[in-house]
């Protein structure tokens, strides 16, 4: 197979692969929220002046709550401090990722190359970027605690 051939066949979601990551995501910040239908709560914690992390809740309705992920720090240039938007589902127990960095509206898949250069699972990637953080936010939970 050719590269041109290769660019051109349509990328086709691994959604059971990503309602895996959301499920999963979706029990990760319970832990870390477990009131998450309290609207304005903030909580703050972290390991180090640099290594300082918020999650906010914006909204919250019976079905869907949405929070606001941060990390804070003097430091670190903007661009190293990563913000997320996610809106957590309670009827599904899915908790996805509404938009990353700027990227407002993410989306399903994108053709690739493009002007942005989004990866084609761009969406699959910053759900996974998002589990992997809340593990770190759990560990260092849990080593602040014992």
């Amino acid at each position: 197979m050719d590269f041109a051939a290769a660019t051109k066949r349509k990328y086709v979601p691994n959604l059971k692969g990503l309602h895996a990551i959301c499920e999963g995501n979706y029990a990760r910040i319970l832990k870390l929220l477990p009131d998450c239908d309290t609207e304005s709560l903030t909580y703050e914690f972290g390991d180090g002046a640099d290594l300082r992390y918020k999650l906010s809740i914006l909204e919250a309705s019976r079905y869907t709550t949405t929070i606001e992920i941060r990390q804070l720090g003097d430091s670190l240039p903007k661009w190293m401090k990563p913000v997320m938007k996610v809106r957590i589902y309670h009827d599904a127990r899915m908790a996805e990722v509404l938009s990353s960095q700027n990227v407002a509206a993410i989306q399903p898949s994108y053709h690739y190359p493009n002007k942005k250069m989004h990866q084609k699972n761009e969406k699959e990637m910053v759900n996974l970027f998002l589990a992997e953080w809340l593990l770190f936010c759990l560990k260092q939970q849990a080593d602040s605690t014992v």
